[in-house]
């Protein structure tokens, strides 16, 4: 593999849209070296986007992945990053898990509701039968 990769490379590898990596370019999540209109992604853009992709399905925002991966060069063999990763980790696990909860609360609501309108059908048929 070379140590640099194209958009369409890139694309394939991600999953991504090259529209996504443009975006996350324009963001200052991604820094691909250019070329002329062409963009080079070095290996330190394929760790970073792989950062990205993760920090996306935890929920974090782009502004908080943005800002982790700011810290990766404050030059203390990134403690301070691994730190504020750790303390956004337990806030966005302690909002899932209250999101959880609340769903599994809604979803015991819904089926009782179910069960109350199946009741309320049965008696209107029981109904409709003995009337005829």
């Amino acid at each position: 593999m070379s140590t640099s990769s194209t958009i369409r490379e890139m694309c394939e590898e991600f999953d991504v849209t090259a529209r996504t990596l443009r975006f996350y370019e324009a963001k200052e999540l991604l820094f691909p070296i250019r070329d002329g209109q062409k963009r080079l992604f070095t290996k330190r853009d394929r760790a970073r986007l792989k950062l990205i992709a993760k920090g996306k399905r935890f929920g974090f925002s782009l502004e908080e992945i943005r800002q982790l991966l700011e810290l990766y060069d404050m030059g203390d063999q990134q403690h301070t990053q691994l730190v504020r990763t750790y303390e956004l980790a337990k806030e966005r696990l302690r909002q899932l898990e209250l999101q959880y909860y609340e769903l599994g609360e809604t979803i015991e609501e819904l089926k009782e509701q179910l069960n109350h309108g199946r009741e309320l059908i049965n008696q209107a048929n029981l109904s409709s039968e003995a009337a005829e």
